[in-house]
């Protein structure tokens, strides 16, 4: 395998879950914590989605914390400021030392994000990569535009 061995998110719906479901169509292992219950705002976390692990408690920022606590870095993927969760994530990544990038898709396009984002990735090597984001319902679009850059990214560094 490449630099990226295996990604990790919370699992919710838009930027957590594009990462996830790349992460199974190219066969990448995949992973991450979730709230207790597998609570996400869709109602529960599918199945499907079967290498996660349930935190003691259903408060999201245990889950955030712990995929960042065990993951070499992490990449967060928005359109426009990190907020809400997003911002906590930075936030929690840079309190506990750990490398982030934030990938702002509507300051870069994706063939430069993508071009950033290796580069980053090749510097830090990462052999476990957390991705977080903005939910689905702040942001209706980010599930298929995140699904597409990483896509785009994961096969290029597969091969580093």
């Amino acid at each position: 395998m490449g630099i990226v061995e295996k990604i990790v998110s919370g699992a919710q719906t838009g930027v957590d879950r594009a990462a996830l479901d790349v992460a199974i169509e190219l066969r990448y292992p995949y992973g991450g914590w979730v709230p207790r219950g597998r609570l996400a705002e869709d109602g529960t976390i599918p199945d499907y989605y079967e290498h996660l692990i349930e935190t003691p408690n259903d408060e999201v920022g245990i889950r955030t914390e712990w995929n960042i606590r065990d993951s070499d870095a992490t990449m967060i993927i928005s359109f426009g400021l990190l907020d809400g969760g997003s911002l906590y994530t930075r936030v929690k990544a840079e309190e506990m030392g750990r490398p982030w990038l934030h990938m702002d898709l509507d300051e870069t396009g994706e063939d430069e994000a993508v071009r950033i984002a290796s580069e980053w990735l090749v510097t830090v090597r990462p052999h476990i990569l957390n991705v977080a984001g903005p939910r689905a319902s702040k942001d209706p679009l980010i599930y298929e535009k995140t699904r597409r850059f990483l896509r785009k990214l994961l096969r290029i560094i597969k091969t580093l």
